[in-house]
């Protein structure tokens, strides 16, 4: 099983072993556009795996911070109490970069810039870019995608 993140079509692909789609979802990505560098709020391109899987058990809508469950649940009253937020929810699937120099080790690093793949509010909206570097998704999409990949799944992110 392979993942592929196309940045254009602001879709991600799950592929089987003959390289056929079996599901495809809407996803947001990085509203400053792709790049690997730290704090440039982009997202990265190139070859990565899911280095962990966050959050296994927890409620639809468990917010996270720094990857661990904030013990509140994401509502609209909430959202509007910090507007400024970078909401992070549901499940979380951390990525690390596979090609040194390119996303991975420096100031390159996809793991150590936390990105991730994650839920997101209802409201944020799909299929245009809008997060500030992760691949934001439905929250339902994403515990879909949660169960179906391992840890070390293959993730190819693409303009």
């Amino acid at each position: 099983m392979k993942i592929t993140i196309s940045i254009a079509t602001q879709q991600l692909d799950v592929l089987n072993e003959q390289g056929e789609v079996i599901k495809r979802y809407l996803i947001s990505s990085a509203k400053k556009g792709t790049g690997q560098e730290y704090g440039s709020f982009c997202t990265p391109l190139g070859n990565h795996i899911i280095r962990a899987k966050i959050g296994a058990g927890q409620a639809v809508n468990t917010v996270f911070i720094k990857r661990r469950p904030t013990g509140e649940i994401y509502s609209s009253e909430l959202g509007q109490q910090y507007p400024k937020r970078d909401w992070i929810l549901t499940r979380i699937l951390w990525l690390s970069g596979c090609e040194r120099g390119f996303n991975r080790l420096g100031s390159v690093d996809t793991m150590r810039r936390y990105i991730y793949i994650h839920g997101s509010p209802d409201s944020a909206e799909m299929g245009k870019p809008g997060s500030i570097g992760c691949i934001r998704m439905r929250n339902d999409d994403l515990l879909e995608l949660f169960d179906l990949v391992r840890t070390g799944t293959q993730v190819e992110i693409h303009a």
